[in-house]
């Protein structure tokens, strides 16, 4: 009876149930409801119909003001005002506003609020990265995460998995995003629809978790239902740091069925950048020349962590971005800023001539803090770079990792981090 992977243990635990099977159509218990000041507005409005005065658990939701906030216009400060008061009215605990906020995906785990084998729903499409810590978490739509609010409980259809099996340990100045970025290109944007994408193998325990974080957030990049990891020593150790709730690790079976085994030999993996208009372009230095850029972002929930922040500051230390190249570094979360600022990585910054931002997804969605004009090129440590997606529809945005993205801030054009060892 058993066959079952990492995400078909955690939906069945979460449903009662012994076993479940791909295809197989289930209601779950929910340990966490996300929304942030873009969904959350339609979710309260549909909430309003459903005629319910309180939420499930106003400990098991969290409402992060992120994309527009500190807000941009008075659409956003409308939109953030929804959210306040529907907060203030239902008693949500984990609501951050303007001041105490960070980008969703970084704050939640940061928080404690999530860890491994919970089931977590956020009407945003990178909840996915969750998955790092040994959750099941995907993204909804704004009626599921009202549905969500009102009874704790959200239907899945029970995925099939690929298992992807990393091996090797990661050359210098390459990361996660790489890793990802590889994956992607390799399998397409398609390449594992509604599927989940389940990492093992030795090369797991090379990684960071803000390396893993990287991975699953993108996970929805190749259409996956979600991304995640085993959990080892570092993952029970980041959770133990955050204070979450005890973790209930669920393994997958030794005889679980998967659609396909992909291995990835990570120490061949090279610095990747992904090519407009979608992350599967994604192509190595030796397949292009000098691409010359206007702009460089450096955060996200994809990459704005310390550990990002660290290695652009590394590459920038004592040396100027290009007067050609505006660059804006976010770091992710209020603790993160702090933390940059105590290592001295934001004076870093502000003397290579960056302009250092407040947490917020602003530019990569093309909200605001760093909007592309018409013809404009950007590399930016986010996730996605679909036609328009910082700006106007003929600009380009091509992902890269924080050493990639530094490093082109400094020469002016799209250059990996050893084109300035010899300078």
């Amino acid at each position: 009876m058993s066959k079952m992977t990492m995400t078909q243990k955690i939906l069945a635990a979460h449903t009662g149930l012994e076993h479940v099977v791909a295809g197989q159509l289930i209601l779950a218990n929910v340990d966490m409801v996300l929304g942030n000041d873009i969904t959350s507005p339609v979710a309260i409005n549909e909430f309003a119909r459903l005629d319910i005065n309180k939420v499930f658990d106003k400990h098991k939701i969290s409402m992060v003001m992120d994309h527009f906030v500190p807000n941009k216009d008075i659409k956003a400060a409308e939109q953030a005002k929804k959210c306040r008061c529907f907060a203030g009215d239902m008693g949500i605990e984990n609501f951050y506003d303007c001041g105490q906020m960070g980008v969703e995906h970084a704050l939640l785990p940061e928080k404690g609020l999530v860890t491994a084998g919970d089931v977590v729903i956020g009407a945003d499409s990178h909840t996915c990265t969750y998955g790092a810590l040994g959750a099941f978490s995907t993204g909804v739509g704004s009626t599921d995460m009202a549905c969500g609010m009102a009874t704790g409980k959200a239907w899945f259809k029970v995925p099939l998995a690929i298992k992807f099996v990393l091996k090797g340990n990661l050359q210098k100045w390459v990361s996660g995003k790489d890793v990802i970025l590889h994956i992607i290109g390799m399998i397409g944007v398609d390449g594992a629809l509604y599927k989940s994408m389940e990492f093992f193998g030795d090369g797991v325990h090379t990684l960071s978790v803000s390396d893993r974080l990287c991975i699953t957030n993108m996970a929805i990049e190749a259409g996956a239902k979600n991304g995640i990891f085993e959990v080892d020593d570092k993952t029970l150790k980041f959770l133990k740091s955050a204070g979450a709730k005890e973790p209930k690790i669920f393994k997958a079976d030794t005889d679980a069925e998967y659609d396909k085994v992909i291995e990835i030999d990570m120490s061949e993996i090279k610095p990747t950048v992904a090519f407009p208009h979608l992350p599967e372009n994604a192509k190595t230095f030796n397949q292009f020349g000098d691409i010359k850029i206007d702009q460089v972002v450096i955060g996200s929930c994809t990459n704005g962590r310390i550990e990002d922040l660290v290695i652009a500051a590394e590459i920038m230390k004592g040396r100027k971005v290009a007067k050609s190249v505006r660059t804006i570094v976010i770091p992710a979360t209020q603790k993160i800023y702090l933390e940059a600022m105590e290592l001295g990585l934001l004076k870093i910054f502000v003397k290579a001539g960056a302009a250092v931002s407040t947490p917020t997804c602003g530019p990569c969605l093309g909200g605001h803090m760093g909007i592309l004009a018409k013809g404009e090129r950007a590399v930016a440590t986010t996730n996605r770079n679909f036609v328009g997606r910082m700006g106007h529809p003929e600009s380009e945005v091509y992902l890269a990792s924080p050493a990639v993205a530094a490093t082109s801030a400094i020469t002016g054009k799209i250059s990996q981090p050893s084109e300035l060892e010899d300078k």
